[in-house]
Parts: structure tokens; sequence; C-alpha cells
């Protein structure tokens, strides 16, 4: 008789530019959650690459910044193609709990794709409350896909999902893209309430970049 050992592979994935501040303490609590941890550097200037190798974790560093899509999609492809059958994506910059990483991957045994959304706090600046209420309505109007927040880069998908919802946006518009794209395909999804820290000052999807992911949202749905 032989014995088969199935092994498997969950993946950690997290695009960073230029989060030396809070990158190390990132690792290190999701080391505690997941073995296998991709960084993707994104051109960063200051020591994330060399953190990330300190902390013993896969790097993959890309010469110049192309912006978090790009980042993201880097990762995944490379813990896709190394056999992962469940990915969380998260951010680097302290923001994200890593001890809800089990949450993500638990729930990912009855869906398709899991999203946390951030709980409305007076942390959160009034742009951003605003900015994804709209962005929360177009997407649920143009793709059937209801959700708390189409901007929260927790997520977690399975190694199938991936194929169907992997973006071509280099930007934040990413996020909006998968969505799409998980709207079309018709899949299956759950949401839950993830810890959110606010601790610098606000960076991330500005109001240009909102309007920009509302006409691509347009764009996608006429098939451009």
């Amino acid at each position: 008789n032989f014995l088969i050992f199935i092994i498997i592979m969950n993946y950690v994935v997290i695009p960073a530019h230029n989060e030396e501040k809070h990158l190390e303490q990132v690792i290190d609590t999701t080391k505690k959650n997941c073995e296998n941890i991709i960084v993707v550097d994104d051109g960063s200037k200051d020591k994330t690459s060399e953190i990330a190798k300190k902390k013993g974790v896969l790097l993959l560093k890309l010469k110049v910044n192309l912006g978090k899509g790009a980042a993201l999609k880097t990762g995944c492809d490379y813990a896709y193609i190394n056999g992962a059958k469940k990915i969380v994506v998260m951010d680097a910059d302290g923001q994200h709990n890593p001890n809800q990483i089990p949450l993500f991957l638990n729930n990912l045994d009855n869906h398709d794709i899991i999203f946390g959304y951030r709980q409305r706090s007076k942390d959160m600046p009034a742009i951003l409350r605003f900015g994804n209420w709209f962005i929360n309505k177009t997407v649920s109007i143009l793709y059937n896909v209801s959700l708390n927040d189409t901007q929260s880069g927790y997520r977690s998908f399975t190694n199938k999902t991936y194929k169907k919802i992997r973006w071509q946006a280099s930007d934040y518009s990413m996020e909006s893209e998968m969505i799409a794209n998980a709207g079309k395909h018709k899949l299956t999804y759950a949401e839950f309430p993830i810890e959110t820290i606010y601790s610098d000052k606000y960076k991330g999807t500005t109001m240009i970049d909102g309007i920009k992911i509302v006409c691509n949202m347009i764009k996608w749905k006429l098939g451009g």
C-alpha cells in the first residue's frame, strides 16, 4: 500500500512600497498564521527588501514602482504557479490584523472569494467613507455584487477563483476589477468585518483614483 500525502499550500501575498516602518511587525505576526509568505517589493527606495530578506520570507522585487495591482498580481501569479490552493492578500502598512488570516482561509471552504470590510469609525477619513459608499453602490448596480467595502485590500480566494478574477489594472483599480470579474463569473462570496488601524496619514485610494475606478467599472461592464 502506498500512502499519498497531499500538502495543502496556503499563501499570503503582501505588496509593499516603502513600508520599512511597518513591514517587520506585519511579517512577524503573519508567520504565526501562515508559513508561506510572499512580499512583493514594488520598487521601494527604503529598506523594505532588506527587511523581507532578514525575516526569511520569499521576496519578489520589482525594479520600478509599477503600482499595487501589478505588484499583487506578480505575487499571486507566483503563488498560483507554485501550487497555492488558497491565497490571502493583505496590505503591508500594518492596517490589517494578520491574526485574522485563519478566518479568511477557513471561510473559503464554502465560498470562492472572501472579502474583509472595514467597519465605519471616526478614525476613517470622511472622504474615504463617502468614496467607498459611492463605489460600493456602483459595483452593486453594475455587477450585482453587494459589499460593505469594495476597496478593502484584505481578501482571500481559491486557486480556481484566481484564474477567473485575475486583473489587468496595475493601480488601485485592481480591487474593483477583481470584484467585477467575480460578478461576471457569478462566483460565490462572503464578507466579514476586519480590524483596521489607521496608523499613518491616509494613503491609498484618492478622490481621483475613485473617479478612475468608477469610469473603469463602466468600461469593464461595456466590455472594454
